[in-house]
């Protein structure tokens, strides 16, 4: 079975750290001036034998001037985005947790100078669970923090020294509730499908998870990524990964679970309540526009990929040669645009409108329309007026299908640009 691996977030999936209201509309079009902010804060305090993210262990970090160059690095961004209205402000990394509440609130300060915010603009930071971090929830919600995305991983004490996890489940409960007193959106993150991890022992912690109150829950499968410390063992036979169906299995499980609990599957690996969703993810999902600062982070503007470098410190030195931290800057065609926002939509549970994505980019075609119609009849994929959408039988099987429908002859594009 080609089960799909879900991502670990959104900005992951084009790699900072991809974060909950969510609009009714579908994917952004060329009329809209929303615009979502992504902050990568590179640092943390250990590196998880599973994580291929860009985050950086450093003895000691100078917050000044790190606030200095992110601020210079959101202007040079800024200055090319004039006019846009913001939606969302998300801070990943790394652990942004360890960010001095200062840092955060001058640069929630400058992104609101920049652009004029929506009345309900979602600002998110992603934490780790110590109790160290947990002492700066009252710090970082009076800097306009309103939603934390709290890094659990597991209700395990094993499991949690498996994830090289530097908490114990109990501290990752008790970080919980803090966050619950000072934001009034919480959400969390759990690894599942561990190697050896049966249905029973995660029906048990996903019942305990389920109960703990949060409007979101981000529910990842482990994978095994290159460069890690996790495929180093995998690769020597001293770590082995649950088997596909068995995780498959999990997955269906899961989906089941949160659907009974009010807290569905709506993203491949995100579920949450109705009108609970994240907002700044949805951006990326929807293929809308988005600004990333700090090292390593990626952005869309205007039709153009943007990345910054990811070492922190080649990240300063172009700073300080060329006033931001871009290392790469490509127009995307209109035919890579269309595919990007297919492939993104798909992994909605709302799918795509395919003639919407055509409109916004001047093509004739999207879809190989024979593999779509093979796929519904097999009931992997279903129509809903004029929305593609995967089933629950098809998002077993979503990196398969994506591979299926795209067009395969070139579209026409009109006279346009995205």
């Amino acid at each position: 079975m080609n089960f799909v691996r879900p991502e670990r977030s959104a900005q992951r999936v084009v790699e900072g750290r991809l974060p909950e209201r969510a609009s009714t509309s579908l994917s952004t079009n060329d009329g809209d001036n929303s615009l979502a902010l992504y902050i990568h804060w590179p640092f943390c305090v250990s590196k998880c034998p599973y994580c291929d993210f860009n985050s950086h262990v450093r003895d000691s970090i100078d917050q000044p001037a790190w606030r200095d160059a992110l601020l210079a690095d959101l202007a040079h961004e800024a200055a090319l985005l004039p006019g846009r209205r913001l939606t969302s402000i998300f801070f990943g990394g790394g652990t942004p947790s360890l960010m001095d509440p200062a840092t955060a609130g001058a640069l929630i300060d400058a992104a609101t100078s920049h652009w004029p915010a929506a009345h309900d603009v979602e600002i998110t930071l992603e934490a780790n669970p110590s109790s160290v971090e947990a002492a700066r929830f009252a710090d970082l919600a009076a800097a306009g923090i309103n939603r934390v995305s709290l890094g659990l991983q597991s209700l395990d004490d094993q499991a949690l020294a498996f994830l090289g996890r530097a908490h114990l489940a109990t501290e990752g409960l008790a970080a919980l509730d803090v966050a619950q007193r000072h934001f009034g959106r919480v959400s969390f993150d759990l690894i599942y499908a561990l190697p050896g991890q049966s249905a029973a022992e995660w029906e048990a912690m996903l019942a305990r998870a389920l109960a703990l109150g949060t409007g979101h829950l981000s529910l990842y499968q482990l994978t095994i990524e290159p460069g890690t410390r996790f495929a180093a063992l995998h690769a020597a036979g001293k770590l082995k990964p649950l088997d596909t169906d068995e995780a498959a299995d999990l997955f269906e499980l899961t989906g089941a679970m949160t659907a009974t609990a009010g807290i569905p599957l709506y993203e491949i690996s995100n579920h949450a309540r109705p009108g609970q969703e994240s907002r700044h993810n949805l951006t990326y999902w929807r293929y809308g526009d988005y600004a990333g600062i700090g090292p390593g982070a990626h952005g869309r503007r205007l039709g153009a990929r943007t990345v910054r470098h990811r070492k922190p410190e080649n990240f300063l030195s172009a700073l300080a040669r060329n006033g931001h931290g871009i290392v790469e800057e490509a127009p995307l065609s209109l035919i890579e645009g269309a595919d990007e926002a297919l492939v993104m939509g798909l992994r909605l549970v709302e799918g795509i409108d395919p003639q919407a994505i055509c409109r916004r980019f001047g093509l004739d075609r999207l879809l190989d329309d024979r593999a779509v119609a093979r796929l519904v009849a097999s009931g992997h994929l279903e129509w809903m007026g004029e929305r593609l959408r995967t089933t629950p039988a098809g998002r077993l099987l979503l990196d398969h299908i994506l591979g299926q429908v795209a067009d395969p002859q070139p579209p026409s594009a009109v006279t346009r640009s995205a």
